[in-house]
């Protein structure tokens, strides 16, 4: 092996190597991001579970006691949902804009505007033609469809190989 091409195989392999450290970091980044979404998601169903629990006694949903602003696990409860929408606003950084609607919001527009499943991709070009100043990523795009799911406020429909969304009706 010549030392020309020794050194355009090592050219290569920096290259790559460099690639997949780029890559590997923006991975990271992504499932940071993700986390403390997750955090803040099991710190309010965590408080949502625990006011369930302190009602858990009641079987007959209309002796439940009205929900005064008084009590302490409505008011815990209240701050730990205004906490976690203030939190996600802050972290949202200078790409939001204050009276903008939220990506969720659109998407949900989007969806029941339609009467047959869509995928993310079309949601997601769809969105970017009608919405310019918005430009989120394919990945933004599927995540808040997810996080739409998990809420059940759309459904999400396998069709062969492709995942299809639709407005819960």
């Amino acid at each position: 092996m010549s030392s020309q091409s020794a050194a355009k195989l090592r050219s290569r392999y920096v290259e790559q190597v460099a690639s997949d450290l780029e890559e590997n970091r923006r991975r990271q980044e992504e499932l940071a991001q993700r986390i403390d979404l997750l955090k803040q998601e099991e710190t309010l169903l965590t408080d949502i579970l625990n006011l369930a629990e302190r009602y858990e006694g009641f079987a007959d949903v209309s002796r439940l006691p009205e929900q005064a602003q008084e009590e302490p696990a409505v008011a815990k409860a209240k701050g730990a949902v205004a906490k976690a929408k203030s939190t996600a606003k802050e972290k949202a950084g200078p790409k939001e804009k204050a009276g903008q609607p939220l990506l969720g919001d659109l998407l949900l527009d989007l969806l029941g505007g339609h009467h047959e499943p869509r995928s993310a991709k079309e949601l997601g070009a769809e969105l970017r033609e009608k919405h310019p100043s918005r430009n989120p990523t394919p990945q933004v795009v599927r995540n808040t469809l997810e996080s739409l799911v998990a809420k059940a406020r759309i459904q999400r429909h396998k069709q062969q190989r492709s995942v299809m969304y639709t407005l819960v009706t």
